[in-house]
């Protein structure tokens, strides 16, 4: 049976959670900080968006906290559980986005989050959700195994079977089925979660959240001032175009905040300041760029295959 949620506790946490990654990045930058505000919620909770721009190495980053307290579910939160249709629900999450301004250092998201949810004549129930994901646009091996190496790392403590499960649940969901293809590596991703007690499963968003930076920092450092020019630009803008295509189309979380009343600015700025589409684009065979779409936008065992090529 599902123990007693404490989501004030899971509040703290996430508060705390955003300030070190905020630290982080700018730190990694260097120069521009993140302008933040506290936004009260007429219905309860408040939200607190802070976001980075025009930096020196961080074109983009939303680090966003927010607790929503709802009298109906969204239909984004009830589409993988209609009998919780109607229900009350109190929620607390992080979600970020960092859009680096160099095209060798991959766009990266993460989200962490705790749900509550409550119906007339039902037991309240809770659950947690969240993960991170990598969107590289001139890929590095020895990054994408570093990011999968630090997922299956954290997962591992809490069960042998994690790492494949949400290494799964991550490449089925960041996937653009109107282009056939992955929008990056993967990484992580799970919801719904609520095996082994709130405690254990709060133990595990833990993780999940402090390891975003041990993945991310790392391959950021080590790009940032990777030397590049007006291709790579220009490809790295095409490239945003599909991710700003998920966003829009796809994503659970911006249809989730825009259905619940969130600040619209403040769901929208997950999107890239700068893209670009060109009609029916393919890259020149044997480019950098064809690498890409053959190498890495297709499912693989990172851990295997790239850990077999250190050898």
């Amino acid at each position: 049976m599902n123990d007693e949620p404490d989501l004030g506790a899971v509040q703290v946490w996430l508060l705390g959670l955003q300030d070190r990654i905020c630290e982080a990045l700018e730190a990694e930058d260097g120069e521009a900080r993140f302008t933040g505000e506290r936004i009260e919620r007429p219905g309860g909770g408040f939200s607190q968006p802070r976001v980075l721009e025009d930096g020196a190495v961080v074109e983009r980053a939303a680090v966003n906290f927010s607790h929503t307290v709802g009298t109906r579910l969204p239909p984004a939160a009830t589409e993988r559980r209609p009998e919780l249709a109607g229900g009350r629900f109190e929620a607390v999450s992080i979600s970020l986005i960092v859009h680096p301004r160099n095209p060798y250092a991959p766009t990266s998201h993460a989200n962490v989050r705790c749900f509550v949810a409550s119906k007339e004549g039902a037991e309240s129930i809770w659950w947690f959700g969240g993960g991170f994901d990598l969107t590289p646009f001139y890929p590095f091996d020895e990054d994408v195994l570093h990011w999968h190496r630090t997922a299956e790392a954290l997962c591992r403590p809490f069960g042998t079977d994690r790492y494949e499960r949400f290494k799964k649940g991550c490449d089925e969901y960041f996937f653009l089925p109107h282009r056939g293809e992955p929008r990056g590596v993967g990484g992580i991703f799970f919801d719904d979660l609520d095996e082994g007690g709130f405690e254990g499963c709060f133990a595990f968003l833990r993780a999940v959240g402090e390891g975003f930076l041990a993945a991310y920092r790392p391959i950021l450092a080590r790009r940032k001032a990777h030397p590049w020019g007006e291709r790579e630009r220009e490809f790295q803008l095409y490239r945003r175009g599909r991710y700003a295509e998920f966003n829009l189309i796809h994503d659970r979380g911006t249809r989730f905040g825009l259905q619940a009343g969130g600040r619209t600015e403040s769901i929208l700025a997950s999107m890239p300041p700068r893209a670009a589409w060109r009609y029916d684009w393919r890259p020149e065979p044997g480019s950098p760029e064809a690498r890409l779409y053959e190498d890495y936008l297709r499912p693989r065992d990172w851990l295997a295959e790239l850990s077999e090529g250190e050898r």
